[in-house]
């Protein structure tokens, strides 16, 4: 019998998650985006169909790929299926490329069943590339741990270790949980941070949605000055490594140097609790939120997301510049900027689940 034969595929369900979730721990290539929590989170923060796909051995019924991916139905643009939405990275995870190209073709084959417009999928480089094949284009940093936080503090370059230093000299203090207190707390920094740079923001209910699917695998740190919250993030856990989706700081107290101290608790948490490797997110590179990255030790990996329309074929990516749309955006931040920090929340929460960034 062929390999397309002996291998069944189906969109997976809520009962499939213990099986994914034992896949998905184990595999190379995995990240924390790749659990079944993420899928989990969306449906219950945004109501986004999940449209993740398993594919398991007849004869044995052992899972032998998953690719996850939601549904997205998007005011004006139409449906469309992303794997996946509001992080950096949801590609396929396969024991072989047969396995992973037919997962694929059956999410294509979904967009023709709900007629919709593309499928995106955000892939990674697994090669070693050249530098030069990095340049201007975005990466996600990632940075292997050692076994302890006193291993990894010692690794730091010496003014690293003085900015960590310098954060608790300034009185800074730091908290780690997942209780609704520290996801109020972070969140009230996320939506001020997200406002000034100009960027809508998630419902508080999506962050809830994110702790309450992951459960022990995620993690909030809240840094303090005098008791009021200026910096926190959010990581999430599969296997041994980790993931930073967010991180942000008030910038009027950036001269306490929060950032080095929200960085370090949960950098240390992850070095003293079996974390291998710590994904920093996405940057473009040598910009400056990737020197803030390198810095700590991380190295890049290259971004490649693609975009397949109903017939499985490559949409080609238009630029920005092409496009116009990277003036546009520069207008919309500059206006967001000035608005109300309530209106702001308010309407950010309305606008974000569409926004799949």
């Amino acid at each position: 019998m062929t390999a397309q034969q002996n291998t069944k595929l189906r969109i997976a369900s809520a009962s499939d998650k213990p099986l994914w979730d034992a896949y998905v721990s184990q595999h190379k290539n995995a990240s924390a985006y790749h659990k079944f929590a993420w899928l989990e989170a969306v449906k219950a923060a945004y109501g986004h169909s999940m449209l993740g796909v398993i594919a398991t051995c007849a004869n044995t019924g052992q899972v032998v790929g998953v690719f996850p991916a939601v549904l997205m139905n998007i005011p004006l643009l139409g449906k469309q299926i992303c794997s996946l939405p509001y992080c950096d990275v949801g590609y396929g995870l396969a024991d072989n490329d047969k396995v992973l190209n037919d997962m694929r073709a059956l999410l294509v084959a979904q967009i023709r069943n709900v007629t919709g417009k593309k499928l995106e999928i955000r892939g990674i480089e697994q090669l070693p590339l050249d530098k030069i094949q990095f340049e201007n284009k975005k990466v996600r940093m990632l940075l292997p741990l050692p076994e302890s936080s006193e291993i990894l503090l010692s690794s730091f370059k010496s003014k690293l270790r003085s900015q960590i230093r310098k954060a608790e000299k300034n009185g800074l203090t730091f908290e780690l949980g997942t209780s609704n207190v520290l996801v109020s707390d972070f969140y009230n920094v996320y939506a001020q941070n997200m406002r000034d740079l100009g960027s809508p923001v998630h419902a508080e209910k999506w962050f809830k949605a994110i702790i309450k699917s992951y459960g022990q695998s995620s993690l909030i740190s809240v840094v303090y000055h005098d008791g009021q919250p200026i910096g926190g993030g959010v990581i999430i856990k599969s296997g041994d490594n980790a993931s930073i989706p967010w991180a942000s700081t008030l910038r009027d107290f950036n001269r306490l140097a929060p950032n080095m101290l929200l960085y370090w608790s949960l950098l240390s948490h992850c070095a003293d609790n079996g974390v291998k490797v710590f994904d920093f997110g996405r940057s473009t590179f040598e910009e400056g939120t990737y020197k803030f990255k390198k810095q700590w030790g991380a190295e890049p990996q290259l971004l490649n997301w693609q975009s397949f329309d109903k017939n499985n074929e490559l949409i080609d990516a238009k630029s920005d510049a092409k496009s116009g749309s990277s003036r546009v955006r520069e207008i919309a931040e500059n206006i967001w900027r000035e608005l109300p920090l309530k209106f702001t929340i308010v309407t950010g929460s309305i606008l974000r689940p569409y926004i799949s960034l």
